[in-house]
């Protein structure tokens, strides 16, 4: 099973600053919704497939598993880089499967995602205070698709405005909030309710932490800076 941080930490791509073309909107939905396919619909099915086949839950949960823990490997190696939260994320992977064989308890398999989100959202946090928030470089490239314009304000922006700024902050505050809230669900959950409900629970549960994630990230992180980009890109333009 996967956790929200795999999914809101799937690698992004920044187009050139050059580019003259936006990105298409339909095209950016598909792309933000590959990652959703990849670490939660295909690990549940995968999941009750085994569990079908004559698996035991161990089983099934383990090698459901691996198609998360793949894709993360994959975009390591593609984009030639060691991405810090790709790493975390198959560690945790690992660590849960061994500790599982060796205590045989399924229900370590379902704690691991909490693990994940809670650090995660624990980095998101702390990156947030500090003023560098994590999650900019992969919003960036939403914001300004791929516009020259729009990536030379939002450098501006990161550079010289405090409201900018905050806006950047509370983006990954409430993520980093949202993951710990998730990780708290999940890590009782784990040990309080049968795993045959657990495997499908925990995808509820993900999905009630991000909705109003996105919701409220939107509305107090998003939205402000949309604005103020779309403001210094008019006000530069017309210089």
């Amino acid at each position: 099973m996967s956790s929200p941080a795999a999914t809101l930490t799937a690698p992004a791509v920044d187009a050139p600053a050059g580019a003259a073309t936006p990105i298409a909107p339909r095209k950016a939905l598909v792309d933000s919704l590959k990652p959703l396919l990849v670490d939660v619909a295909l690990p549940l099915a995968a999941y009750y497939a085994l569990k079908a086949a004559g698996l035991s839950t161990f089983g099934a949960l383990a090698w459901s598993s691996v198609v998360p823990a793949v894709r993360t490997v994959w975009g390591a190696v593609r984009e030639r880089r060691l991405n810090g939260l790709a790493a975390l994320m198959v560690s945790v992977n690992v660590v849960s499967l061994l500790l599982g064989l060796v205590a045989g308890d399924p229900r370590l398999m379902l704690l691991k995602d909490s693990g994940v989100s809670s650090i995660i959202g624990l980095a998101f946090l702390v990156t947030a205070l500090r003023g560098r928030p994590m999650l900019s470089a992969g919003l960036r490239p939403w914001l300004t698709r791929g516009e020259a314009a729009k990536t030379a304000a939002w450098e501006r922006l990161s550079a010289g405005s405090a409201d900018f700024r905050r806006a950047e902050n509370r983006f990954s505050a409430i993520w980093g909030g949202a993951l710990l809230a998730e990780c708290a669900v999940r890590a009782v959950g784990a040990y309080t309710v049968p795993v045959e409900t657990m495997v499908w629970a925990g995808t509820v549960v993900m999905i009630a932490t991000m909705v109003p994630a996105f919701l409220v990230s939107g509305r107090f992180g998003v939205v402000p800076m949309e604005h103020m980009i779309a403001a210094e890109a008019a006000a530069s333009s017309d210089r």
